[in-house]
């Protein structure tokens, strides 16, 4: 007969199985390592004299615009310019016939000297008139009659003359020449048409205008213009309403602000429709690539000159609409800055409130940092990165 061996409990089982696993699952060996420091790069504020500015829209005009119109009637005989190219002051542009305007002077000239000797013949027996009468060989009435006369033959000389100069100046006006230095417009009216004369209705011919200097107007509105006149009043910047305030201007390709001109002209009555008032800003054209109309961007210093300290714009992260940036310390530990912030100026943000010169920022590596933690700083120069 063959022994059982005894009948082990449940506990008991668990026990041995769970003591076997423990046997057979090996010793753990591995370590567990903290992560290295975050690299991050550091730059010190650049403390510099600084001006906010403030930035408008404006349109081109030229200083002078002409619209050459015909002043007297007739057929257009010849036009003397080249489209679209400089004219000088003076330059004769269209010609119309002259023909009958040199008739109408001949004329003219001829009635001045018929004019002119009726008029010594009554002088000469207005003077007999005095010794006539003292010798009684001619009445009283007849001296007055004489004396009349003669005055009267002056005027008709004087009117004459008159006419001859309106029909001298007619023909005059069959050359017209322009008033202006500039740029001409394409001929509106070509040869051997005819022309209206006259100071109403009269036949646009062309246009010029002067390209240099050139003008930019700008609307500037009416918060923008209170701040100015309370800066004038508080002397930390001139009003343009009594001084020549710096301007600068792009057109609408380029970058930057490299035109440099000033505000010379600020108009008297700010226009309650759109709130804003009128300026005039005078720039360079030398080289005539400007035209009036173009589209064109204008900033003017918009407060007075300040200390200020300058970083790159990278620098600055927003936490919920307030601005920040990093500061490390002498131990390169991390410390959360909030810092007020300005405009750009060249390239660069202008911080107001809330950095020291001294104080390291980090500009390379912004999102590796946190509050507290240390770091492994590399210090570099507050600059911008060069683009090729």
């Amino acid at each position: 007969m063959i022994a059982m061996p005894p009948r082990l409990s449940y506990p008991a089982v668990c026990l041995a199985s769970l003591a076997l696993i423990t046997g057979c699952k090996p010793a753990a060996t591995k370590a567990t390592f903290a992560p290295p420091p975050p690299v991050v790069t550091v730059a010190k504020p650049i403390v510099k004299k600084v001006i906010d500015w403030d930035e408008f829209t404006g349109r081109l005009a030229s200083p002078e615009s002409v619209d050459i119109r015909a002043r007297v009637s007739g057929y257009l005989e010849e036009v003397h310019f080249k489209e679209g190219t400089e004219i000088k002051e003076g330059d004769l542009l269209v010609t119309i016939d002259p023909r009958p305007y040199e008739a109408a002077v001949q004329r003219a000239q001829a009635d001045v000297s018929s004019a002119r000797s009726r008029a010594e013949l009554a002088k000469t027996e207005a003077e007999n008139a005095g010794p006539l009468l003292k010798s009684q060989a001619i009445s009283s009435e007849e001296s007055v009659r004489r004396l009349k006369a003669s005055a009267e033959a002056n005027s008709s000389m004087k009117a004459a003359e008159a006419l001859l100069k309106a029909a001298e100046l007619d023909l005059e006006f069959t050359r017209i020449r322009s008033p202006i230095n500039g740029r001409i417009s394409d001929a509106r009216v070509t040869k051997g048409n005819l022309v209206t004369g006259g100071t109403k209705d009269a036949t646009l011919l062309t246009t010029v205008v002067s390209l240099d200097p050139i003008y930019c107007f700008i609307e500037c509105d009416e918060r923008s213009a209170l701040k100015y006149r309370e800066m004038h009043k508080l002397g930390t910047r001139k009003s343009a309403m009594f001084a020549e305030i710096p301007a600068q201007m792009a057109l609408a390709n380029q970058s930057g602000f490299p035109h440099q001109g000033h505000l010379d002209f600020v108009d008297n009555v700010l226009n309650p429709t759109t709130g804003s008032i009128r300026a005039r800003a005078v720039f360079e054209n030398q080289d005539r690539l400007m035209s009036p109309g173009f589209f064109a961007r204008v900033r003017i210093p918009g407060s007075g000159e300040y200390e200020g300290m300058l970083i790159l714009d990278q620098a600055i992260a927003d936490d919920q609409g307030r601005s920040f940036v990093w500061v490390i310390d002498a131990d390169n530990k991390a410390s959360y800055r909030p810092v007020v912030t300005g405009p750009l100026q060249d390239g660069m943000r202008v911080v107001r409130e809330g950095l020291k010169a001294e104080d390291r920022v980090v500009i390379n590596g912004l999102m590796s940092v946190r509050n507290g933690v240390t770091v492994v700083p590399q210090d570099a120069e507050m600059k911008l990165p060069v683009t090729k």
